[in-house]
């Protein structure tokens, strides 16, 4: 058995920390060998629930487990974690824009990103997965001076998993039958799922699914996926957000043999994209490290889908200009 290491998740008693802490405490994402100690961070409203959320975790019984710490100070959370899931943000409200929602937002998680910078283990990785996640973790990154910028990275893990899901399910296969799907750019309906250098049983899924459903059909399911949740639930997703995270955070951890996995990480100029955006790549992973995939070609629909992407990544920024110290 591994020593244990410190995982923080803020917004820890919300739907997504909820589902995720439970992942994690199992062993999901770091393996059956890692034991943790869990430093959960709420708003001070959001306490007594996180306290219940505790005593589930302890009625569980997790082997794994070797403490939980509760908090609503930052600076308490975060202090010697390694790994850090930054869930907990303001929710878009009624009449609130995206631009609404990201100034409301950046302040949180210029906190957040100070309390990293100044109490976390000099290891810490960290995957935002409150949205606007991109612009979030562009935020909390700029807080964070004196941790290397390539930590900070955001969650299109689970567009990546809507993409393969609804692959899989129109050719009539499991997911694992699907390889190389990258998702580009911005966590929003501006993404991009590269279907054109996605493979079907090592096919290309182009040649067996066809170019017209795969621009129509597909690409708009998946782009407004989180949307149809919403109406058909009454709540935006948030067990498939926890498991996106679980996966996102074990690629970082374990490696991904080679296989594309979708993250969202500080650009430096790869593929023409500005630097200094969190950009979605299809990267591998090995030894903790992540590698843009070089190489890949795109088409004049592919441009300009994430020419639309960075165009949305460079207005959100131009919003928060001011938090970028």
């Amino acid at each position: 058995m591994n020593p244990p290491i410190r995982v923080a998740v803020t917004g820890a008693a919300g739907n997504i920390g909820y589902a995720l802490l439970f992942r994690i405490a199992s062993g999901d994402c770091f393996g059956k060998n890692q034991p943790v100690i869990l430093q959960l961070l709420e708003i001070t409203p959001g306490m007594k629930a996180l306290e219940g959320v505790v005593m589930e975790l302890l009625d569980s019984a997790f082997p794994l487990v070797h403490g939980v710490e509760i908090s609503d100070d930052p600076n308490v959370a975060f202090k010697g974690v390694s790994q850090a899931f930054l869930v907990g943000s303001r929710p878009r409200t009624k009449g609130m824009d995206r631009a609404d929602l990201i100034k409301v937002n950046g302040p949180i998680f210029t906190t957040q990103g100070k309390a990293i910078n100044d109490n976390a283990s000099s290891d810490v990785r960290v995957i935002v997965v409150g949205n606007p996640c991109n612009t979030n973790a562009l935020i909390a990154m700029h807080a964070a001076p004196d941790v290397p910028r390539e930590r900070f990275t955001a969650m299109t893990r689970l567009d990546q998993n809507r993409a393969v899901s609804q692959l899989a399910s129109k050719a009539g296969v499991t997911a694992g039958a699907i390889g190389r799907m990258g998702i580009w750019g911005n966590h929003s309906n501006t993404m991009y799922p590269d279907f054109f250098n996605a493979t079907l049983g090592g096919g290309s899924v182009v040649e067996q699914l066809g170019e017209e459903w795969l621009k129509g059909e597909f690409m708009g399911t998946v782009v407004n996926r989180g949307a149809a949740i919403i109406a058909a639930r009454g709540a935006s997703s948030a067990a498939s957000a926890a498991s996106a995270a679980v996966d996102h955070m074990a690629d970082w951890w374990n490696g991904t043999n080679g296989a594309w996995a979708s993250m969202a990480i500080p650009s430096k100029g790869e593929y023409g994209v500005p630097a200094g955006l969190i950009f979605s790549y299809p990267v591998t992973i090995e030894g903790g490290v992540y590698n843009i995939v070089e190489g890949i070609e795109h088409n004049d629909f592919a441009k300009a889908r994430i020419q639309a992407t960075v165009d949305e990544l460079l207005a959100e920024r131009e919003a928060v200009k001011d938090l970028l110290v």
